[in-house]
């Protein structure tokens, strides 16, 4: 171990590669950020120490092949080193290294200006750059070396020149997972010299560099030539950010190929294998970053791959890595078998072959060779089949960017849609040309695992490990060709019918539970694949494509809710008129049934709210629109008259002989389907009961002359919460929202049971509504954030969670809405909004897990 070194005295006369068996650049944000951290809080003189860094020499053999380096190498005196250990803080020091220079050469007082003429901490750009990033050789300056950087044979290494030092000419190059955090690197840094700038101006950068360059310490270790490289690299990086397993496999494959006897594998078999690795490896991460905003999984392509190529069994499922470590292990290298070799000879013709012809016996000679247990051979072929699968496997993830049928790619998306689960490396399997399975073949598959998902898992609430192991070595049989699609697809269909009673009884089971929690279809996890699927029918049939699935699955202002067209808590005059002959039970029954549920735009919701059924069937108040304007279903549901429990029945009973259809199999006639619904009472003969009169909606009690307008804040904030109280009293909420007296404040707080948070409302100034939810500390707040897409997608709408001050210790969590506050004659509306808005959230926090 040496003593403490700068980047300075490291950048002394060295040349720094990343070798192949390294994983890319993996550092992110938070990495960067403490970082630059520790780089801008470091006091002037003192010493920041960064760790350890570990080198390997390269050899003259291997430099030699190194074209653009040779002239520093032989003629200038640089030492070539492999980066074993510390790549990542090696790529952040040159990355924002190289941005200093580009920064400071870009700034106004520098233009026109040559590097030479530029100086910085009493040094030239031209010599910083020469020091650190990269120098050209004499006298034509047409060869350019980079001293740090990758292997050539890696994407990684033409981006880090071109893309982020700025070498121009680069042509086209591909983009991988590594590559885009080069670039978020590049940026990051781009960003934070600029905003260094601003507060400190150029002093400020040239301390920054200062520290970067003579104040961030190493300890330097050189591997010694005999030691084992392959397995310190395994050994140090598992210090830091832990290698991936696709990332450890890559490095123990190439050093297997280190450890073949030549001859078993002469130098060149040895190099053309380890090329096939890096080119697999290569292509690997190139689909699987291939989609910069979602990049794939590399430990999961890995696991699938696994269950395709190996024979999978539940008792190894889960250890995989430990098995393909095994697998490709130095043991079965070195550990030899023999092979016999038939020696090629012309025998002479005798009797006996055991004698020669003066008599004598013969003694046979065996012609054989020591030959590994793991033979090249089979890591060729492992590596060739990652390759080979990873482009379908990225395929199976975005259908729209691979060069298939337009019904295999509606399928793959609706199988996306549903979460294909562990049928993903089956269907990639499919996808391969070597399959030679045909476009309907495919479709039919697809159609099969559907069906398949739906009724075990959405509908019959399987466990998601149900059948794993079986479909795993079917996907792994197809793919060995000892089985067809055709068997596959048989199997599917034989499994759905085997297993559908005990789907529809535990889904009727859980139906039951939902309806008794007063939710109804309302939780069903998968009610927006269902209600997605019959859109998306009427679209196709129609010929016009209303509403896509992102806007039912993403949080943003008008993305699709799943809405109660009665809605949950009828307030109006028209909902208790409607549905008087039911009691309260029945109509929360009724509110959650399927028939009642609809796809709506969360603007168009906010607007509806609770308003009356022809109200919301056709809205003429400008900026907003009624189901009449919406999609497919929306429009369906206006064509009705009225809105009644006899329409919640009928449309509750046409979805599930859409599901019947859809998914081809039957409910066991309509008691079961009225069952599922959970209101069959709709059916039974009632008395009639008198309507009750609209002049007895409920009212303010009096309607002052004086609005709201001419109130101060505080009389306005006391008018607003007495109303408020009085309206919760007369549709019998008192007790549970409005116990407390009013006051002149801008909040209304409604506590419960709960010891660690209550919910609250807010009037903001003249438009702002607000409902929330105040919690007493941070760790019950980091509890409740957890389960936040949970939370969220019960409630219907997007909380803010983040609003509160950092060093707040109490938090709260909003949702907030703009109407006209002073104005009296919506206080109704007003009122309404908060009381729906606090049942909501208030389902959403007992449904999560008890704090």
């Amino acid at each position: 171990m040496s003593e403490l070194e700068s980047f300075s005295d490291l950048f002394q006369n060295k040349l720094f590669r990343i070798p192949d068996y390294q994983r890319g650049y993996a550092w992110k944000q938070s990495q960067l950020v403490d970082f630059w951290d520790d780089l801008v809080h470091l006091q002037e003189g003192r010493y920041h120490y960064t760790g350890l860094l570990s080198l390997k020499a390269v050899p003259k053999t291997e430099t030699n092949k190194w074209n653009n380096d040779q002239w520093l190498i032989n003629n200038r005196g640089y030492k070539a080193y492999h980066v074993v250990d510390g790549q990542q803080r090696l790529t952040t020091f040159s990355i924002l290294m190289n941005e200093i220079l580009t920064f400071v050469k870009g700034l106004e007082e520098n233009d026109g200006k040559t590097e030479d003429e530029i100086v910085i901490s009493y040094e030239t750009l031209t010599s910083i750059r020469s020091k650190y990033i990269s120098q050209k050789r004499p006298p034509q300056n047409m060869v350019t070396t980079y001293l740090f950087g990758y292997e050539m044979d890696n994407p990684s290494a033409d981006y880090l020149i071109h893309k982020v030092f700025g070498e121009p000419h680069s042509g086209s190059m591909k983009e991988t997972y590594y590559t885009q955090n080069l670039k978020f690197a590049k940026t990051f840094f781009s960003d934070c010299l600029e905003n260094l700038f601003k507060s400190e101006g150029l002093d400020g950068i040239e301390k920054l560099y200062h520290k970067l360059a003579f104040q961030l310490m190493f300890n330097i270790h050189e591997i010694e030539e005999d030691y084992d490289v392959f397995v310190a690299f395994e050994t140090m990086n598992n210090r830091g950010k832990k290698l991936s397993n696709l990332e450890l496999l890559k490095n123990r494959l190439i050093y297997l190929t280190t450890l073949y006897d030549d001859d078993q594998l002469d130098s060149t078999d040895k190099d053309e294998l380890r090329k096939k690795i890096n080119n697999s490896w290569k292509e690997v991460y190139y689909q699987l970053g291939r989609n910069q905003n979602s990049p794939l999984a590399d430990d999961e392509f890995l696991r699938a791959h696994w269950t395709i190529y190996f024979q999978y069994t539940r008792n190894t499922g889960n250890d995989y890595i430990n098995f393909l470590l095994n697998k490709f292990s130095a043991l079965n290298i070195f550990e030899k078998h023999i092979v016999l070799l038939e020696e090629e000879t012309i025998e002479p013709i005798n009797d006996d072959p055991l004698k020669d012809d003066d008599g004598e016996e013969i003694i046979e000679e065996d012609f054989s060779v020591n030959v590994s247990k793991l033979a090249p051979h089979e890591i060729r072929g492992y590596v060739n089949s990652l390759k080979d699968i990873s482009e379908y496997w990225y395929m199976s993830y975005f259908p729209e960017h691979g060069d298939i049928n337009t019904e295999e790619k509606i399928w793959l998306h609706r199988l996306n849609r549903i979460g294909i689960g562990y049928f993903r490396p089956l269907i990639a399997i499919s996808l391969l040309p070597e399959q030679n399975i045909t476009v309907d073949e495919r479709v039919m598959l697809f159609k099969a695992i559907e069906r398949f998902i739906f009724v075990c898992f959405r509908m019959g609430t399987f466990q998601s490990s149900y059948k794993s192991s079986f479909y795993y070595r079917e996907g792994r049989d197809l793919y060995q060709g000892d089985i067809t699609v055709h068997d596959i697809i048989k199997s599917l269909n034989e499994s759905v019918e085997e297993d559908l009673n005990t789907a529809l009884k535990n889904f009727s089971t859980k139906m039951d539970t939902r309806f008794s929690k007063h939710e109804g279809f309302y939780s069903w996890r998968d009610l927006k694949y269902l209600l997605y699927e019959y859109e998306y029918e009427k679209a196709m049939h129609s010929g016009i494509k209303k509403v896509g699935w992102e806007p039912f699955t993403t949080i943003e202002k008008d993305r699709v809710s799943i809405e109660h067209i009665l809605p949950q808590t009828p307030t109006k005059w028209y909902w208790r008129n409607q549905f008087r002959q039911f009691t309260g039970d029945e109509i929360k029954t009724l509110s959650g049934s399927l028939g009642n549920l609809l796809p709506l735009s969360q603007s168009v919701n906010s607007s509806l709210q609770n308003d009356s059924f022809p109200d919301k069937k056709s809205v003429n108040t400008p900026g907003r629109r009624g189901y009449r304007d919406g999609s497919h279903s929306e429009i369906e549901v206006s064509d009705q008259e009225e809105w009644n429990a006899t329409t919640i029945l009928n449309r509750g009973l046409k979805l599930l002989n859409f599901i019947e259809n859809r998914w081809d199999f039957s409910f066991e006639g309509e008691q079961e389907k009225l069952d599922l619904l959970h209101i069959g009472f709709v059916k039974e003969e009632r008395e009639d009961v008198e309507e009750i009169p609209e002049e007895i909606t409920l009212t303010l009690d009096e309607i002052p002359t004086t609005n709201g307008a001419e109130m101060t804040i505080s009389e306005f904030q006391l008018d607003f919460w007495t109303n408020f109280i009085n309206y919760c009293t007369e549709i019998g909420r008192e007790s549970e929202i409005a116990s407390r007296s009013p006051y002149s404040h801008n909040y209304y707080d409604v506590k419960f049971s709960n010891k660690n948070y209550h919910i609250f409302f807010n009037i903001i100034g003249s438009d702002i509504i607000r409902v929330g939810i105040y919690i007493y500390n941070e760790n019950v707040f980091k509890l409740i954030e957890q389960q936040k897409d949970k939370i969220e997608q019960i409630c219907g709408f997007e909380l803010d969670w983040y609003t509160s001050k950092e060093d707040s210790v109490a938090k709260r969590v909003l949702y907030s809405s703009t109407t006209d506050l002073r104005d009296r004659s919506n206080y109704h509306q007003n009122f309404d909004w908060l009381i729906s808005h606090y049942d909501k959230l208030k389902r959403a926090l007992d449904v999560v897990e008890p704090l």
